[in-house]
Formats: C-alpha cells, sequence, structure tokens
C-alpha cells in the first residue's frame, strides 16, 4: 500500500538549483533513511514533504488516511507548556484521557479520577500511559513540569522526539533524531524504531542506525535520487558498483571525445555540411566526458611537527562542582599515536575532562604536565567562531596558506578545501550562504589546517553527512599524533579508538581496552550476570522432549508445575494492588510512573508462567 507520492519535484533558490525532478514512492511499512552532502536539501526535501517549504514544480501525494509525525532539526515547541504539554498535544483519545486523568491526580478530585479512570479502562490506555512514561524516562525527561522555555537546546531536542514517538502516528519523518541522545538513548531509539509498525522516513548521519533499521536508501545526489532497496551494507556496495559503471562510461566517453574533437576540428569553418547529428552528439560526449568523479577517499601524509617523549601526563586529579563528582584522583600518562575515546551519559564531566587536560579549566587537586613539543589541535562546536562575512577560502588562509606533506611537499588551502568536498566552485561564497553541516565542516578543517600534533574532538560528527565523516577519518587514519575522540557514533568511534575511558558518574572513570562495540558486549554481559535468576529467568526451562511419547511429568517438573502455581497467585495479587493503587489517586508523578513499569512487568510474568503452566499441565 503506498503511503507517499513524490513526482517530478523541483526546487530552487535563485538561480542554484537543489533538486530537480525527484521521483520516488514509499510504501506501508518501509523504512526508508535519505542520504546526501551537507548542502544538497535533505533538510529542504523533508519540508517540502511537509508542505513547509513551496517547490518549484511537481507533486507530493500522501494517502488520504495516513497519520503524519514531523520532527524538525529545529524545534517547533511552545516555550509556555510544560513537558508534558508538549508531548501530550496531539489529538489523540488515548493521550487526551491520559492527559486528564494525570491533571486530576494533580487536583487531588477523586470524583473526577475515578471516571477518568473507566474512561482509561475502556479505551485500554494503561499500556499507553505506560509507554509515554517509559519515553520520557529513556530520554531523561522525568521533570515532565518544567517549562519548555526552562530547556537547555538537547533537552528541547528530545522532547520534540518524545512528541513524535508518542504520537503513535502511521508515517514518521525525522531529522536527525539521534543529534544530542546519548550512546544508551541512540541504542534504545534504534531498538523501538525496529520493531515499530510506523512506516519511516529520515535524515541521519548514524551508520549503524541506517544498518540495523532502514531497509531502504535514497542518496540524493547530482541534483537527482537513486534509490537502494536494502541497508546501508547494501548500499554502499551497490553504490560502488554504479560508481565503477559511472567510471567505465566517463573513460569510454573521454576516448570518444578526443575522435570527435579531432573530426570537429578539421571541418573548414565556412562549409555548411557538417553532419548535424554528429555535432549534436559531439555535444552529448562532451557533456560525459566532463563528469568530474567526486573521491570520498584521500591520503594526506601530513608532516606532523614532532612529538617528545614527555606528552601529556595527569597526576592524581580531582575535579568536583558543589557536590557534583567529576574526576576523582585520576592519574595516567599520555603515549605517542594515542587513539582514546571517551564515552559515558552526558553531565559526567566528558567535557571538563578535555578541558583539564589542555588547562583551559584548572583542576581542584592534582597536576597536569603538558611537553614542550605539544600541540594542541581542540574542535568543539561552541568554541570556534568563524567570521559570517569572510569567504570560504579565506577562512583557511587565515590559518594558513599551505599544510606541509611528506617529501618537502605541500597541499594549498584551495586544494585542502577540495579534499574535505569544498568544490571550487565554493571556495569564494561566503560563509553565511553555507548549511550548517558545511559550517561545521568548515569549523573542523580550520583545526587540521593549524597541524597540531594532539587532536582531541569533541562530537566531531555532529550533523556531518556520511561522505565527509568517510574523509574525516581517512584523515585520522593517517594522524601520527595523539588522538581523543569523544563522540555518539558508534561507528566513528569503532574505527578510530584503541582503548576508552568510560565516564561511570561520581568521579569514576574506567579504562577498557577495545573499541565502543567491545565495551557494549562487556556491558551486556556483565548486566546478564548481576541480573537475579528470577528475573533473567522467570520460569524455570525443563528439557526438550517428544511431546509424542510424553506421558507424564518427572518430580522436578511436577514441583516447577506448583511453584508457577503459587507464583502466578502471588502475581495477581500485586497486579490487583497495583491496579488499585493507580486508580486511587494518592501516587506523585513518579511514583505513578514506577508503579506503571511494575504492572507492565507483572503483566508479562503473568503472560510468561501462564504459557509454562499450560504446557505441563497437558502431563498432570
Amino acid at each position: 500500500m503506498n503511503y507517499l507520492s513524490v513526482e517530478g519535484l523541483t526546487k530552487t533558490y535563485g538561480e542554484r538549483v537543489i533538486f530537480r525532478d525527484l521521483t520516488f514512492g514509499i510504501d506501508q511499512g518501509q523504512k526508508v533513511a535519505i542520504v546526501a552532502k551537507n548542502g544538497t536539501g535533505k533538510t529542504t526535501l523533508l519540508k517540502c514533504l511537509m508542505d513547509l517549504e513551496p517547490y518549484d514544480e511537481g507533486r507530493v501525494v500522501y494517502r488520504n488516511d495516513v497519520s503524519l509525525a514531523f520532527m524538525e532539526q529545529t524545534e517547533n515547541l511552545d516555550d509556555n507548556h510544560t513537558i508534558l504539554e508538549e508531548v501530550f498535544s496531539h489529538d489523540l483519545p488515548e493521550l487526551k484521557v491520559v492527559k486528564a486523568y494525570n491533571q486530576a491526580m494533580k487536583s487531588g478530585d477523586q470524583q473526577k479520577v475515578e471516571a477518568i479512570f473507566q474512561e482509561l479502562t475502556e479505551l485500554n490506555a494503561w499500556d499507553f500511559e505506560v509507554r509515554v512514561n517509559q519515553i520520557l524516562s529513556v530520554l531523561k525527561l522525568d521533570d515532565s513540569d518544567k517549562k519548555i522555555g526552562l530547556l537547555s537546546g538537547g533537552e528541547k531536542k528530545r522532547v520534540a522526539l518524545a512528541k513524535v514517538l508518542v504520537s503513535n502516528a502511521d508515517f514518521l519523518i525525522l531529522d536527525e533524531p539521534t543529534n544530542h541522545l546519548d550512546l544508551d538513548m541512540i541504542e534504545w531509539l534504534e531498538e523501538y524504531l525496529s520493531k515499530s509498525k510506523s512506516t519511516l522516513l529520515m535524515v541521519t548521519h548514524d551508520r549503524y542506525f541506517l544498518e540495523v533499521v532502514c531497509d531502504t536508501i535514497l542518496e540524493m545526489d547530482d541534483e537527482t535520487i537513486y534509490k537502494y532497496k536494502g541497508n546501508f551494507s547494501y548500499y554502499l556496495e551497490k553504490k560502488a558498483e554504479r560508481q565503477d559503471q559511472l567510471q567505465s562510461t566517463v573513460e569510454k566517453a573521454k576516448n570518444l571525445f578526443k575522435k570527435e574533437l579531432d573530426w570537429v576540428r578539421r571541418q573548414p569553418k565556412a562549409r555548411g555540411t557538417k553532419q548535424k547529428a554528429r555535432l549534436d552528439s559531439f555535444q552529448e560526449i562532451k557533456k560525459v566526458a566532463s563528469q568530474r568523479l567526486d573521491e570520498d577517499e584521500m591520503e594526506l601524509p601530513v608532516k606532523m611537527e614532532r612529538l617528545g617523549t614527555k606528552i601529556v601526563e595527569l597526576h592524581h586529579i580531582s575535579k568536583s562542582f558543589g557536590e557534583k563528582v567529576i574526576l576523582n584522583d585520576l592519574t595516567y600518562n599520555f603515549q605517542r599515536k594515542e587513539r582514546l575515546g571517551v564515552v559515558g551519559n552526558n553531565g559526567t564531566g566528558k567535557s571538563t575532562f578535555l578541558n583539564i587536560i589542555q588547562g583551559l579549566h584548572p583542576a581542584d587537586k592534582g597536576k597536569v604536565v603538558v611537553g614542550d613539543t605539544v600541540r594542541f589541535g581542540y574542535y568543539n562546536q561552541e568554541l570556534i567562531k568563524i567570521d559570517e562575512d569572510k569567504k570560504v577560502i579565506d577562512v583557511i588562509r587565515d590559518i594558513a596558506e599551505f599544510i606541509p606533506l611528506e617529501k618537502g611537499r605541500q597541499l594549498s588551502a584551495a586544494q585542502f578545501l577540495e579534499r574535505f568536498l569544498f568544490p571550487r566552485s565554493m571556495h569564494y561564497n561566503f560563509v553565511h550562504k553555507l548549511s550548517g553541516g558545511e559550517r561545521r565542516r568548515l569549523k573542523l578543517m580550520t583545526v587540521l589546517m593549524s597541524n597540531p600534533n594532539f587532536l582531541i574532538l569533541d562530537e566531531p560528527t555532529n550533523d556531518l553527512d556520511i561522505f565527509v565523516m568517510s574523509v574525516l577519518e581517512e584523515y585520522l587514519r593517517s594522524f601520527e599524533g595523539c588522538l581523543i575522540v569523544v563522540s555518539h557514533d558508534r561507528y566513528f568511534m569503532d574505527k578510530m579508538v584503541d582503548h576508552l575511558f568510560v565516564f561511570e558518574g561520581q568521579g569514576k572513570v574506567v579504562d577498557i581496552l577495545g573499541n565502543y562495540t567491545e565495551y557494549r558486549k562487556l556491558k551486556s554481559e556483565k548486566k546478564k550476570e548481576a541480573k537475579p535468576i528470577q528475573e533473567e529467568k522467570p520460569v524455570a526451562v525443563a528439557p526438550k522432549v517428544d511431546n509424542k511419547t510424553k506421558k507424564k511429568l518427572s518430580f522436578k517438573e511436577r514441583s516447577e508445575f506448583d511453584q508457577i502455581e503459587k507464583e502466578m497467585e502471588q502475581l495477581e495479587i500485586e497486579k490487583e494492588e497495583l491496579t488499585n493503587q493507580l486508580s486511587d489517586g494518592s501516587l506523585s508523578g513518579d511514583e505513578i510512573m514506577k508503579v506503571g513499569n511494575r504492572l507492565a512487568e507483572v503483566v508479562s510474568l503473568i503472560e510468561s508462567k501462564t504459557d509454562r503452566w499450560l504446557e505441563l499441565s497437558e502431563y498432570m
């Protein structure tokens, strides 16, 4: 069943063509991602699809009965609303009754609570409330009475995401949903969207997300769109095949162009008998032969400033903000070619740690010793400012005209821009004309152009497209200095680092050998070991038997059967108590969330134990 049809969509800004004659469709249940270089028009396309931006030509047609929810990069929220009011601002019966129930609970109107309780039960909205509470909890929006106007940019982004997820819409359109989420949130969202029955169209630079969630990739390139029916790995494979074919076509066209050019030049200018068809064909060949194939990968053997034997030494470093402990007696010596990843939840002190290393923030206790030869390069989205009235190439030339390479060679500012996918046609554009991703790429280049030997990157991949990240990864592979990376991009971390500092909170920092995926496996294994047996295996699983030959239960199975009966009885009592607690109006908002979550767990346990009880009862 088709949910969206786009036919001949064209969008221009003055003389600049953003996209031309785009045609594609999205069917029910598809999970589609749009990938493209920054500035190609991904966000503009989404806005055109939502009728928030006018387009020049074409048609956008949705199925009549399809409900839509759109998450923009810039949050469109009401500052006077609370988090809960904003999340519940959908025209859904379940949301309305859950909102009314919460308001009645806060007002203490017992009569109203009882009336709404009946309505909640009839709509089966208890599960809906549990889902809403789970989403708010995972996205760390527990203070649901807080006004939107008081939130940080990252918190607003998470509210916008929560609002879309609870909408229960048939079709979700998401623009960079993983920005401003920590790693745990990203992995939860990945699982949530994978299991969701909603149709999905999104723009994201998270390559693991593209791999796990998506079944179709739309690539915007050359003002048009290419469709790949598969996940990110399939897309890379088929794109490589397409580029090889294009390379072959261009090479053939170049050879033919040389022959045709020689023929055109040999014809007398005054003669009017030139074959018109052949001249027209010549122009077509010239167009194909003139195509320039962008190479995302690059080799940059940069001549780095020499690092001495002493690099950076941390001696018993401690740092706190009031009662919040960031670092507690940390000692560590950085070695040559160090490749360190820093992970941890938001607010655990990762950025503070980076600032202490560079002497930008003082430590409360301990000493930081920096070697004489160390030259820091620090990329931080808030730290670097660019004059918006400057031209792109002048921003780079202000740092240096040339970057030194090995064997006495040099790379000019213009060549460096081209390596990072700024074509010559953009070099003399003003900064204020660049897209958000292009500006961040330019900021990153100002750091790299300064030729540091100790590189610190704090969230370098935010708002960078997958093509630029591929270029950055190639640059960093050949980087011979020390590297520290803070990133929520798991794919990037896996490729760049060989050990991790895990900030666990309250000053605890754990050094783990291996990349991010290895760390998550280790964490998952520890979680399983720490789980109580009853939680991990709510029902004991008996050895597999042939149901055709089995006549009666063993002594162990009979004991299990009796135990399940007792447990089910206790769980039913607990379920009734929890339901009564939710309906008596005496619980606070936090308590409602805890009781609702426990009720969902109890219902799940009852279901699994009932299945096992029925299985055993056949042989009683």
